[in-house]
């Protein structure tokens, strides 16, 4: 049995009480014995309607940020591998608002939706920047976002290897396949699922799919508040809801049997008994 901590958190514009809160949820948990911890989409900061893609670009931070920084800090003092998100800034674009005046047009300030892997060394192991953005059902994650153009290559954690996606990812099964065919044993998909008609319902379905269909633990940590429906779940190989964190703000500590991996998948061989002289995924 390893330890895994997820947190559901409502993030505030204000990055650094974001910060401060991310750091009290890894303390705690680690006290607990966790030996990862994994948050949401939009960690950072909640970034609402409101907000231009100015104003989001400059509260955005490069991967050697601050933000990212005081997480590698903390993982080490604390001994836990973390999964945290960011607003990650492109490195293209000017540094200050002075340079930037009259050379951008104001939808040229987008930043990537990227989730960042750090052990428990305080190293950063790997990084993903969400493929797809959320263009639909009435949002347009695009006006703000940069798409990122590779795929995420599963890394080492003390779970085993692991892929990530991030929110409407989940949504695209391809992608969780590659994940699992590429050696995941889990995935985790740090979201802030939006509330609204059928949307929980789609958040339960695909969470469970997606884990069913390749025989992985999925750890979905979800936002909380604000317009985002909570609902954090961690379901295991065969489909049951190990955890649902309701509407609770904080992190739950879970027990991940990963012997279940190869047992489920042994027991439903969905990956080997693909058809893979009809058609391929990669």
């Amino acid at each position: 049995m390893v330890k895994v901590s997820i947190v559901q958190m409502k993030s505030s514009l204000d990055k650094e009480e974001n910060l401060l809160y991310s750091l009290e949820q890894i303390e705690e948990s680690a006290k607990n014995s966790a030996k990862m911890i994994c948050f949401p989409e939009f960690q950072m900061l909640f970034s609402p309607s409101s907000q231009s893609s100015e104003e989001l670009y400059f509260l955005s931070e490069p991967i050697d940020g601050n933000f990212v920084s005081t997480l590698k800090k903390s993982a080490r003092e604390n001994n836990i591998f973390v999964v945290g998100s960011i607003y990650e800034r492109a490195n293209s674009k000017p540094s200050n608002r002075k340079q930037s005046q009259g050379n951008f047009h104001r939808n040229s300030y987008r930043v990537y939706d990227t989730v960042v892997l750090i052990n428990n060394k305080g190293q950063l192991v790997s990084q993903y920047r969400k493929l797809h953005l959320y263009d639909a059902l009435g949002f347009k994650e695009s006006n703000k976002l940069l798409a990122g153009c590779k795929l995420f290559a599963p890394v080492s954690s003390p779970i085993g290897k692991i892929g990530t996606l991030v929110c409407y990812d989940l949504r695209f099964p391809e992608l969780s396949r590659i994940l699992a065919l590429k050696g995941s044993g889990s995935l985790v998909a740090p979201s802030g699922w939006v509330q609204g008609t059928m949307k929980e319902d789609h958040w339960m379905i695909m969470c469970k799919a997606r884990a069913i269909e390749n025989g992985v633990y999925l750890i979905a940590p979800n936002q909380i508040g604000n317009i985002f429906c909570g609902r954090s779940l961690v379901v295991d190989p065969f489909g049951i809801v190990v955890k649902d964190m309701g509407n609770k703000e904080g992190f739950e500590i879970v027990d991940l049997d990963l012997d279940r991996i190869d047992a489920t998948r042994k027991m439903l061989p969905l990956l080997k008994d693909r058809r893979k002289d009809v058609y391929t995924v990669v």
